[in-house]
């Protein structure tokens, strides 16, 4: 499913105009895209230099999210901000490329202060590069 996802996706990049330019009015803020790669961000995220923020619905982010990623959704960061360390590098990511959540919470966190950059990618394109992705584990009442 991840893979039809990224397909279509490149697809529709190359096809329509309209996405296009919606595209390079989102790249307009270069500084504010995370140039690592993939794997770089997940080692990074795992050893802790690196705070990831996954910042869909928590229901959303039950479903899968990328590995070591917090879940910060976008209407609670705002009152979370203590919950990340000040003087940490975090990296924001939502549903993919066309999600402008992301852009949303970093703006947010560097209005506060935080060193803060998006990635574009969201969870079915880091699965479609066959990188892993979480569950969250079901809470026992």
């Amino acid at each position: 499913m991840a893979q039809l996802w990224g397909t279509l996706r490149e697809t529709a990049e190359e096809r329509l105009v309209e996405l296009r330019v919606a595209l390079e009015q989102m790249a307009s803020a270069p500084d504010s895209l995370c140039t690592e790669s993939r794997e770089s961000l997940l080692l990074k995220a795992q050893c802790g230099d690196v705070v990831v923020i996954d910042v869909r619905p928590a229901a959303e982010f039950n479903a899968g999210h990328l590995p070591f990623a917090r879940s910060m959704p976008l209407n609670e960061l705002e009152k979370r901000l203590a919950d990340l360390p000040a003087d940490s590098h975090v990296v924001a990511y939502c549903r993919g490329p066309f999600c402008l959540m992301s852009d949303e919470a970093v703006k947010l966190l560097r209005d506060k202060g935080f060193s803060a950059q998006k990635i574009s990618d969201g969870v079915s394109e880091w699965a479609a590069c066959g990188l892993p992705i979480e569950t969250a584990s079901p809470i026992n009442e």
